[in-house]
Formats: structure tokens, C-alpha cells, sequence
């Protein structure tokens, strides 16, 4: 834990993906916004194997999967849609460390999170991965092994690299509420009991420093805090009053906010300090230290920018690093 306490952070990065199909054209952009803290991009306009379900499946150690009209099925051995999400992946690899020649400091990698995959992933019945106990173990099983052999194989590409690992969990709130449709779409799938979810999170974490992202409402902070998780990102726009109390907890235990304060499609940007003001009149309602703030925030779009133009992408990536500087420069 003291290793994943003294982290170095940048003070701001991405999400996760990035709009159009060219990789080297991505890692450009990427590591030139942000100097000190880039991430492996996603590039899902490419097409299945390219999202972030295909790419983490194609992560996975002895289990795969396929494309259905419905989404990912499991397969009993690997396929094209495998091999082309491997493919991508080595080719987004081969652009990041083309880029971060030299590079020392903190990568943020990302992969689809336990919870997440298992409500995405299809059964051979078509039903999703939530109704088998067994198979929810199998994949957080998978899921961690994969992860271990894909971050071994960044650190020998970026070698002055220090990972953070980033599993992306927009469906974990709606697992632990019971709120994760069946096929059907009539009913919902039983709630996954909280410290089962909290397990899996921490065997797929293990001794990598981990963030944990979810851009939807009602993020389970103190759960996350418990297994172990350095970072929580989050869309800051989401927060509700009832989220304040487990946050400032959080802060408290050493957890670094990945605040997603920049829109993530096309619009009209703020001033930087206007971007981040939410950010310091939280702090100041929640009575924490104003010389710690810079410390313990990382700037980030509100989601991942699959969905913007790569002009606002640029942009917005830019738009983070200025408005992580005017929250260092001004705290209070």
C-alpha cells in the first residue's frame, strides 16, 4: 500500500479513447498534451476488437469470445475478432512506444473492469456472464492473468514507465443494484453481493497501483476505497451531495479524484479556472486542505473522447492540462 500511497501522478491525463482510426496520429496527440502523465489510447472507430469490451477480451488468458448480432459471446477458441483485437493492440503499442521514447514517469493503461466485462460478455445461451457465478470467477481469474501478462509487455516497450492501471467500470453500480438487464430486456439480473464485487476488484488489482472509472451516477466510492484502488475517475458533473461524505474519506486515506471536468463531445469550452471552480468549492464544503488539493486531483475529460472531433479532442486534452494548472496555481 505505502508504494501505491507514494505514486508520482501527472496532473492531468485522458480517459481511454480517442476519435478517428490512426494510431500513430493518436500517440502524437496523446503524449503531446500531456508530458506528464500520457495513456494508452483506445481507438473504437476502428470496429469490434477496437471498443473496450473487444480490446480487453482480446486480454484474456484461455477464454474468448466472438461478435454477435447482441454484443461479445463467449467462443471456445480464438477467432478473427480475437486476432483483430490483438492486432490493434499491438499496433497502438507499437505508436505508444514510438512516442515515449526516453518518456520516465506515470502511463495510465486501461482495461475493461471484471464487473463491467461480466455484465457485456454473453454466456453460449446468450444470457450475460452476471447469471453464472462460475463464470464471473473464471473471468476475474482470466481477466487478472491477462492484465499481468499486458502490463509486463508495456513495461518492456516504455521501460522509464511507472503504470497505473485503470480498469473502466461504468457498469458496476447498476451490478450492485440489481439494475443490469437480461436478454429479454423484461427483467434484470440478481444484484451481485457488494463484497464478492469488492473481491474480484481486488485479486484483478493485485500489487498494480489501479484507478477505478466509471462516468455513470452514483460511483461506490467506499467500496472502491476498500479494495484497494489508488484513484477513483469520475464524471464530476454526476456528484450529488450524498457522495460528499465518502469522497472527503477517500481523500483522507490517500485515493486521488481523477476529476472529469471537461466535456467529452463537441462544445464550447470555459476558462480553465472556470472549468475547475466545482473542484475547489467542494473542497472548501468539505473542509480538506487547500495546499493538498493539487496533490490529490488528476484533470480528465468527463469520459472517454471516441465521440468527439479530433479537433475538440486536441482541445479538450489541452484544456486539462491548463485547467490542472490554474487549480495548482489557485487552491482556494
Amino acid at each position: 500500500m505505502s508504494e501505491k500511497r507514494e505514486f508520482s501522478w501527472g496532473p492531468a491525463t485522458g480517459v481511454g479513447s480517442m476519435p478517428g482510426g490512426d494510431a500513430r496520429e493518436a500517440a502524437k496527440t496523446v503524449t503531446g498534451s500531456f508530458e506528464d502523465f500520457p495513456h494508452l489510447f483506445e481507438l473504437p472507430a476502428r470496429g469490434p476488437g477496437a471498443d473496450m469490451i473487444g480490446r480487453t477480451l482480446g486480454l484474456l488468458v484461455e477464454m474468448y469470445a466472438h461478435v454477435e448480432p447482441s454484443g461479445w459471446r463467449v467462443s471456445d477458441r480464438p477467432g478473427r475478432d480475437t486476432r483483430r483485437a490483438v492486432s490493434w493492440l499491438g499496433e497502438d503499442l507499437d505508436a505508444l512506444e514510438e512516442f515515449t521514447q526516453d518518456y520516465r514517469g506515470p502511463l495510465k493503461v486501461q482495461a475493461v473492469g471484471p464487473w463491467t466485462l461480466a455484465a457485456a460478455l454473453e454466456l453460449r445461451n446468450g444470457e450475460s456472464a452476471l447469471v453464472d457465478p462460475g463464470a464471473c470467477r473464471d473471468l476475474v481469474g482470466s481477466l487478472a492473468e491477462g492484465l499481468r501478462v499486458h502490463l509486463a509487455q508495456v513495461r518492456r516497450r516504455v521501460p522509464g514507465a511507472r503504470l497505473a492501471l485503470q480498469l473502466d467500470e461504468p457498469s458496476l453500480t447498476a451490478v450492485l443494484r440489481g439494475q443490469v438487464k437480461t436478454a429479454s430486456g423484461y427483467r434484470t439480473h440478481r444484484a451481485v453481493d457488494r463484497q464478492i464485487v469488492e473481491g474480484a476488484l481486488r485479486d484483478v488489482i493485485g500489487d498494480e497501483v489501479a484507478v477505478v472509472h466509471s462516468c455513470a451516477p452514483d460511483v461506490p466510492f467506499a467500496l472502491l476505497r476498500r479494495a484497494g484502488v489508488a484513484g477513483v475517475s469520475f464524471d464530476f458533473g454526476l456528484l450529488t451531495e450524498r457522495d460528499e461524505e465518502a469522497i472527503g474519506e477517500s481523500v483522507e486515506s490517500g485515493v486521488r479524484l481523477f476529476a472529469g471536468v471537461v466535456p467529452s463531445t463537441d462544445t464550447a469550452l470555459s476558462d480553465p479556472a472556470g472549468s475547475v471552480m466545482g473542484v475547489r468549492t467542494l473542497w472548501r464544503r468539505l473542509g480538506l486542505n487547500p495546499g493538498i488539493l493539487s496533490e490529490s486531483v488528476v484533470i480528465t475529460p468527463t469520459c472517454g473522447l471516441a465521440g468527439a472531433s479530433p479537433a475538440y479532442a486536441r482541445a479538450a486534452l489541452a484544456h486539462c492540462v491548463r485547467a490542472a494548472r490554474s487549480l495548482a496555481e489557485h487552491p482556494e
